[in-house]
């Protein structure tokens, strides 16, 4: 076809053609472009590798050691005018705090899980693997041996300087290796830096207690507060519950994977910006009453310049910015938190960050705003064994540019925007010394080998002066109530009747309020005597969630199950849910009396991610055996104290058979248990063995497994890890070299033993959260991706692109809806 004959088009055929040659040729200047940049960069590099190595902080011999991060300089000179102004650290103490800063940070674990069950494998720790250690060399340097933190209970918690690539890489330790990441995928052990475990054993929790966690991903510390509730494995409904929250709905994902690690029904996982985290509603003898907590755990995100051992990138970003930025955000989270705080109970405010203004300048200003409703605790008695410094009472406020502010009177206005005035100490004397501001806790890096943190335990005497005025919410419960669904996803309104509960006006004017202005009579009309602010629509980010669908007192879909498991008339069936509306259930889950009525009372108020524990799957076999429903391992702990059939006792024994063998014959299990399978009907059992206390040298912990009996064989259904776990406290050796030749054969053997075990006891709820933890756990986690010491027991090597925005800085906590996050804030 001619030119006239393609018309107008022609023209246009050809400047696409230009456009397209147009951009090749841009992207080619480009590609060319950023190659040139990245050969400077190496160039620029090799001298400050060469630099790195000589000052020993990451390179030369220590690289084996420390994981080697030669490239970055651990140097800033104005970090060390700012905390050297600060006094934060004693004058005579400064070289050795410095260089303490500059070393790797010890690997320290914890050992999660029961009591009964912990005792066992901190035995086998200590009998087996560390006595391992000693005198052992690895790569010319002797491996020191790991030791208990002198100030944690009963030698639960560990830390040791192997690092990563000597545990991955050393043949010596290939078999301590395997046993850190099975036992931490089974939940049983924790990678958890030291001063992260101390909030949750500062709060004192009760198993009575119900909890709040504000800020709780990725959840170590929530995995510490469900332990406590759990203290008593007698009681598998303890009264207490944690509601565990994050604003990013992303990482609250892998909080539930944390949790669920734990098999506890008092758990929750909700997603809320917790500046403005809703008031729920709880019934009591049938009316509506605000739900307060007796415990809470404030874990703020922060600048994070406690992490500079683990995290190096912090040397090189540090800037008092980013502690202005963050200061607005955590005192808001902190006042929202006390709010919520019942009288008489404890919350604790905790960063990883030495930054004043982020720590005693938010409780000061807390205090301050409370007008007496809260007081400091004086903890120095608590944690003995823990070196502290006490809270400091003068500091002062530097901009990025290195210009201090002592007073706020001094801040030209061109400044009031980023320095406000609950940055700066009180200057009256006597409201200082009535603060009792050193009370906090300050944990130097060079004190025991940790990191730095920041501790401030407030005790609620009265209600907040703008809560002054109980609501009156008791109402008789409205029909809907009772109603046995609760939908978590088409809420459209995140407020409630703002008439009747607590609400801060600050969470909607804090952002305008020129505090500059303020006086205290002003401060205190601020703070809610002017009344609350108007209701908005909740956000809602990330997956639509399923609903939760409590099982009706009516549902013929309990009747069978009641009777072939013979459950006592005490079980809860009412706190029995599905996450299903339409078509056959195919998972039934479990949670405690509390989480159910906080559940039923509050659908349209906040977000669940996820509650409750697996009990019963349905087997599609199942019905011609008398019930539909097999056990599932994950709730076993929680239901076995109210069956009463279908258990059978077995010796230990007779457990190693049936964790090592697929579909064992009966014809392999002791003559008692033989007898005992005998008359037994097919279809799903339980499993238990008890301790023998004459026996001492055998496993001294109960265990109760959920099994399968079929005409000729037993079987039990129980996650690969778990049986690991198990052979291991039994002293049964499951570790396999990784030799090419042994892969396949490890490979082969796992799909025999978990079959169809793993088909129906995989991750339970839906395959999007099992996607998503699978991605994040690669990038979000306790420890930075950028740790120079990090344990591969939490270790998982899938990493994905989409979720760049954590590799940065793995313990960022993004706020979504604060302007106060501008900055790359810590969450420890």
């Amino acid at each position: 076809m001619s030119a006239e004959g393609r018309g107008g088009g022609g023209s246009v055929w050809r400047c696409a053609c230009a456009e397209r040659a147009g951009a090749r040729s841009a992207i080619t200047v480009l590609g060319r472009l950023l190659a040139a940049m990245g050969r400077r960069a190496r160039e620029r590099r090799r001298p400050q590798q060469q630099r790195g190595g000589e000052q020993g902080g990451g390179g030369g011999g220590e690289q084996g050691w420390s994981g080697g991060y030669p490239e970055i300089v651990k140097e800033n000179a104005l970090f060390e005018r700012y905390y050297r102004g600060q006094a934060v650290v004693p004058a005579a103490e400064w070289d050795a705090f410095m260089a303490a800063l500059r070393e790797p940070l010890p690997a320290t674990l914890r050992i999660t899980g029961y009591k009964s069950h912990a005792r066992e494998i901190r035995h086998c720790l200590k009998e087996r693997f560390f006595a391992e250690l000693r005198g052992l060399r690895v790569d010319g340097q002797e491996v020191e041996m790991p030791q208990p933190l002198s100030w944690y209970p009963e030698e639960l918690a560990w830390h040791t300087n192997l690092s990563r690539k000597i545990l991955r890489k050393s043949p010596q330790l290939e078999k301590f290796h395997q046993f850190l990441v099975s036992e931490t995928e089974c939940g049983n052990i924790s990678r958890q830096e030291a001063v992260s475990m101390i909030p949750p054993l500062l709060l004192n929790v009760n198993p009575h207690h119900k909890i709040l966690d504000m800020c709780a991903a990725p959840g170590s510390k929530t995995a510490q507060l469900i332990e406590m509730l759990h203290a008593d494995m007698n009681d598998p409904f303890p009264k207490g519950f944690v509601i565990a929250n994050d604003v990013d709905n992303k990482r609250c994902y892998l909080l539930v994977h944390q949790a669920k690690r734990l098999n506890s029904p008092c758990i929750m996982v909700v997603n809320h910006d917790a500046s403005s985290i809703p008031n729920l509603q709880i019934d009591v003898d049938g009316k509506k009453e605000i739900l307060f907590y007796d415990r809470i755990l404030c874990d703020v995100p922060c600048s994070g310049d406690g992490t500079m051992r683990k995290n190096i990138d912090v040397w090189k970003k540090w800037t008092t910015q980013n502690s202005l930025q963050l200061h607005g955000l955590q005192l808001r989270i902190a006042t929202r938190g006390v709010e919520q705080l019942a009288e008489g109970g404890r919350m604790v405010y905790s960063t990883c960050s030495l930054n004043p203004i982020e720590n005693e300048a938010v409780i000061a200003a807390l205090l301050e705003k409370s007008q007496g409703a809260l007081e400091l605790a004086d903890v120095s008695s608590e944690l003995p064994g823990l070196k502290r410094m006490p809270g400091i009472t003068k500091w002062k406020v530097m901009l990025k540019d290195g210009q201090w502010f002592e007073e706020w009177k001094d801040v030209p206005l061109n400044r009031q925007t980023q320095i406000r005035p609950t940055m700066f100490p009180v200057k009256d004397e006597e409201k200082l010394k009535a603060m009792n501001l050193e009370r906090c806790l300050r944990i130097l890096p060079h004190h025991q080998n940790t990191g730095g943190f920041f501790v401030a335990v407030l005790i609620k005497k009265s209600p907040m002066p703008w809560n002054k005025r109980q609501p009156k919410v008791h109402q008789k419960l409205s029909q809907r109530t009772e109603d046995a669904e609760v939908t978590t996803t088409n809420a459209d309104d995140g407020s409630e009747d703002t008439a009747e509960e607590p609400t801060l006006a600050e969470n909607e004017e804090s952002k305008k309020m020129q505090e500059s202005q303020n006086s205290d009579t002003e401060q205190s009309k601020k703070g809610g005597v002017c009344g609350p602010p108007p209701s908005k629509k909740m956000k809602m980010f990330g997956f639509k969630e399923d609903p939760f669908v409590f099982l009706p007192e009516d549902d013929p879909l309990f009747e069978p199950i009641q009777k072939f498991y013979a459950l006592d008339p005490s079980f809860p069936k009412m706190n029995l849910l599905t996450r299903t509306q339409e078509g056959k259930k195919r998972q039934l889950y479990m949670v405690s009396k509390e989480l159910r009525n906080v559940l039923l009372n509050n659908s349209e108020k906040m977000k669940v991610i996820n509650t409750g524990i697996k009990v019963w799957s349905r087997n599609s076999d199942g019905e011609q055996f008398g019930c539909a429903f097999r056990l599932a391992q994950e709730g076993i702990y929680t239901l076995y104290p109210f069956i009463h059939a279908r258990i059978i006792n077995v010796c230990i024994e007779d457990v190693k058979i049936l964790l090592t063998q697929e579909n064992p014959f009966l014809s392999k299990f002791s003559s008692e248990t033989q007898k005992k399978v005998k008359d037994m009907a097919m279809g799903s059992i339980v499993l238990k063995y008890d301790p023998d206390p004459e026996k001492p040298d055998e496993l001294q912990c109960p265990i109760v497994l959920c099994g399968w009996q079929g005409k000729t064989s037993l079987r039990a259904f129980v996650p690969k890890n778990e049986r690991l776990h198990y052979l291991r406290m039994m002293g049964v050796e499951v570790f396999k070299a990784k030799r090419k030749e042994e892969e396949s054969e490890g490979k082969t053997e796992e799909e025999g033993q978990c079959g169809a075990a793993q088909t129906e006891e995989g991750m339970d709820v839906e395959d999007k959260e099992h996607d998503l933890v699978t991605k994040m756990e690669a990038e979000v986690g306790e420890e930075s991706s950028h740790s120079p010491v990090e344990s591969s027991a939490m270790e998982v090597e899938n990493k994905i692109e989409d979720l760049g925005q954590f590799s940065k800085n793995s313990n960022n906590h993004v706020s979504q809806e604060s302007k106060d996050s501008d900055t790359n804030d810590v969450k420890d």
